[in-house]
């Protein structure tokens, strides 16, 4: 690795592996959506050069987060994937993107998210051990949860239909705030799948 806090502390050996700007939305890239070819994850990562990335990817697969495999053919192109001590992240994530949410504004109805933002937001927002099958209408985007696993667009027999726009989701997610969304079906489903959440902080963030 080319820089280190040279401690003896697992917090600071972590942030030799994954602290550098950037490496953090390489592993979220890569959990949203598996493997990623190098060119997908320059698209995804708007505003981060191709000296950058490389370096990045290459501090990364030597600290055993990432690794380089080759698909087989016809693809046979290059993705890059992460290990199982990369999956590791998944819950390190999920906890620091409910920290972080506190102190981030609600989003806009529209203009704050790239199409096709609501699949990734659930599998950071939601614990894996979700359980019930529970699907999610927010705005113009449609994705589902099922026994804990998120999948894109609707699902058949829903527990619950969760309705609302971006805002309300914030709500929802971040507020623990039922209210702001429409549910059809059960609501018991929906409010055990908000109660396995990181518990929110009593103390008001900073504004």
């Amino acid at each position: 690795m080319s820089k280190s806090y040279d401690q003896y502390c697992p917090i600071a050996h972590a942030l030799d592996l994954v602290g550098e700007r950037w490496s953090l939305l390489v592993v979220r890239e890569l959990l949203h959506q598996g493997p990623l070819r190098y060119s997908d994850l320059h698209d995804r990562l708007d505003g981060c050069g191709t000296n950058i990335l490389a370096a990045r990817l290459k501090a990364l697969e030597q600290g055993g987060v990432v690794r380089r495999r080759r698909l087989d053919p016809p693809a046979a192109s290059w993705v890059y994937e992460l290990t199982e001590y990369g999956e590791g992240l998944r819950e390190v994530l999920h906890v620091l993107a409910h920290w972080g949410a506190r102190s981030l504004r609600r989003p806009a109805a529209s203009g704050d998210l790239v199409p096709g933002w609501l699949p990734g937001a659930l599998r950071i927002a939601l614990p894996t051990s979700t359980a019930g099958r529970i699907e999610f209408r927010i705005g113009d985007e449609l994705a589902s949860i099922a026994d804990g696993r998120v999948v894109e667009g609707a699902i058949d027999h829903p527990d619950a239909i969760v309705v609302g726009d971006p805002p309300a989701f914030y709500c929802l997610m971040v507020d623990r705030d039922l209210e702001a969304v429409a549910i059809e079906g059960d609501a018991d489903v929906v409010r055990a799948t908000i109660a396995s959440l990181p518990p929110a902080p009593a103390a008001e963030v900073p504004a």
